[in-house]
């Protein structure tokens, strides 16, 4: 399996940002089989900078943050029945 090197994070970031302007383009111009093969290429970088983002410098893959509340026990008054 290929390992990215996260040095090259930048550079994917520009290529991710200029996909998506040439899609706009594309759209704009109805270049609709072009929209198709920029999406896939687009959505491949992507899927890179997402593993790139979940490896560690050492390659080691960390934890990453979903962006969903934690489960903690309920206040105390959560379940008082008294209205």
């Amino acid at each position: 399996m290929l390992q990215l090197d996260p040095q090259q994070r930048p550079r994917l970031i520009e290529i991710t940002r200029n996909l998506r302007e040439r899609i706009t383009e594309a759209r704009a111009n109805g270049w609709l089989g072009e929209v198709e093969g920029l999406q896939v290429s687009l959505s491949a970088a992507v899927a890179k900078l997402t593993r790139l983002n979940r490896t560690s410098a050492d390659g080691r893959p960390q934890l990453v943050d979903l962006g969903m509340p934690l489960f903690t026990d309920p206040p105390a008054d959560h379940f008082d029945s008294t209205p």
